[in-house]
């Protein structure tokens, strides 16, 4: 029998999978996986077709597709006035997880610590682990799930690499606001630490307030990676496209790593997306889209148990059941699938510590019909 040690020991099935699962085998309405259950513009999918058609159908330049590079620097310009070069500052990518697994590969060397924010994205630690870096952890907290940055500032070492943002923030749906930034300015200024900037939810913001980027603040922008989603802007999370905005020199190393991990990505979908948002629309209209969602979601579990926390972000709600149960969330969630016929994902899931709030989250990315379902089994818990 082989003997085989493991890399990840720790790591199971994610917790994605697992409610995924759970949900099909008992009929249950799925909010928890963050992809939408309608489908995308047929204008793209026709455009898909067409690339086919014309030809587009052999491996793409390796940074990308010049068409679409330049128009993700017109897409960038237009929305934050900031400058990439596409040839050398923009590289397409097989989604955002991909591109997070190369920044960090590029940059992080055994020992290297990074720090994160909790609840994080289930990527990150496994990835910092796998290279051989360290993982500093802060915990944020409900209801607003906050940055205390002088307590950010205690982490730091001499071994301190990286920081991994996220905002709109995957599980929260908070966002970072302009004194977050500065505080992160003021805090790495005269170090050598790099950014590494999940942004994968940009367009959606709430309420009237801005997205703000790491690519809008100079002294951010010449050290951070900005990882983008054409599947969360697109409602086509099955195509796995995004791409990374990095400084010329970060590019470098970041394209050393993209090219032995996949080369190239899907040829006649960068030349249709490219085609796709050359209508500013297609863009800047999403965050109206998802904010309706949000606001008709929130106003049919205003009847529930469910203390709703706020949502400045993301296409996630996080609500508090701490009034109904003082059950653990993961067995919480596992009844809530069994008895009620709701899946969610127990925001537990996100701390490497499994730290219980109390809180679950819901993926609006729904069909008004199927939130309206989903609202109606959830007011009987």
């Amino acid at each position: 029998m082989l003997h085989i040690q493991s890399k990840l020991p720790g790591v199971n099935t994610t917790i994605f999978s697992v409610m995924s699962k759970l949900a099909a085998e008992h009929h249950a309405i799925n909010l928890s996986q963050g992809f939408p259950d309608y489908a995308c513009d047929p204008k793209l999918t026709e455009l898909v077709n067409k690339a086919m058609k014309d030809g587009f159908n052999q491996y793409a330049p390796m940074p990308g597709s010049t068409f679409l590079k330049e128009t993700i620097a017109e897409k960038v310009e237009k929305l934050y006035n900031i400058k990439y070069n596409p040839e050398t500052e923009i590289t397409v990518t097989a989604g955002g997880t991909q591109a997070i697994f190369t920044a960090l590969a590029a940059i992080i060397h055994a020992g290297d610590e990074v720090i994160i924010f909790e609840p994080a994205y289930d990527s990150y630690a496994p990835t910092i682990k796998l290279l051989g870096g360290l993982v500093k952890t802060y915990e944020l907290a409900p209801p607003n799930y906050s940055i205390d940055w002088d307590m950010v500032k205690k982490l730091f070492t001499v071994k301190t690499r990286m920081i991994i943002l996220n905002t709109p923030q995957n599980p929260t749906g908070s966002i970072l606001s302009s004194d977050d930034m500065k505080s992160l300015i003021k805090l790495i200024s005269g170090t050598d630490i790099i950014i590494l900037s999940d942004e994968v939810y940009e367009h959606l913001i709430y309420d009237g307030q801005k997205h703000e980027s790491v690519m809008c603040y100079p002294e951010l922008r010449q050290r951070s990676f900005v990882v983008a989603s054409f599947g969360k802007l697109l409602h086509a999370t099955g195509w796995k496209l995004g791409y990374c905005l990095a400084p010329e020199d970060l590019t470098k190393e970041f394209r050393k790593v993209h090219q032995f991990n996949v080369f190239s990505v899907n040829s006649p979908m960068q030349q249709a997306i490219a085609e796709y948002l050359k209508e500013p629309k297609n863009y800047t209209e999403i965050g109206s889209f998802f904010q309706q969602k949000r606001d008709y979601f929130r106003k049919l579990l205003a009847e529930s148990r469910f203390k709703l926390l706020p949502c400045n972000g993301s296409y996630f709600q996080c609500a508090s059941y701490n009034s109904i149960s003082d059950e653990k969330d993961t067995d919480f969630s596992i009844r809530l699938i069994k008895e009620f016929g709701v899946a969610t994902i127990p925001v537990s899931a996100f701390y490497q510590k499994a730290t219980d709030h109390k809180i679950i989250r819901f993926c609006f990315a729904k069909e008004n019909d199927t939130l309206a379902q989903a609202a109606a089994k959830l007011k009987n818990v």
